[in-house]
């Protein structure tokens, strides 16, 4: 099973946050991700999640956009930049398809750091925008499996 984390593309400043939208960038970063991951196998959840912001929303959007599958896209809460990651935890320990999650840091880094090294103490993971971090379930571990990073397809 695997579980991708992607941090939203960038988004226009102003207020209040949880409008913010993609900015023209933002809207070409994903579309650039989502024409990278379209050509592989390597990414094909069966659900995309994201967090009730619209830039999270947009992003998501967007990369179903590219993608050959077209995933249904939903709004799933406990996504939101400052949400307790172990109740997002607990669900993906659960599941039993690939599922994309799309949102925020500091919540995508915490919650890779407690999948794959059991705290949150102490992030041992940041997101970038529009990052998307490939993690995958071996008993009732996780492990990195690939990192894709923005920089890499510009």
């Amino acid at each position: 099973m695997q579980l991708y984390l992607i941090r939203h593309a960038d988004a226009v400043d102003s207020s209040p946050d949880a409008e913010r939208p993609l900015s023209a960038r933002g809207r070409e970063q994903v579309r650039t991700l989502a024409k990278f991951l379209g050509r592989s196998d390597a990414f094909a959840p069966r659900e995309i999640w994201h967090s009730s912001l619209v830039r999270a929303r947009e992003t998501a959007e967007l990369l179903v956009r590219g993608l050959k599958s077209r995933p249904p896209c939903r709004p799933t809460a406990g996504l939101e930049p400052e949400a307790d990651p172990q109740l997002v935890a607990r669900k993906a320990g659960s599941l039993m398809n690939d599922i994309a999650l799309v949102g925020h840091q500091p919540h995508l880094g915490l919650l890779a750091s407690f999948l794959v090294a059991g705290t949150i103490a102490r992030p041992v993971v940041v997101m970038k925008k529009c990052t998307v971090l490939a993690l995958e379930r071996e008993g009732s571990n996780w492990v990195v499996r690939w990192q894709l990073a923005r920089e890499l397809l510009e």
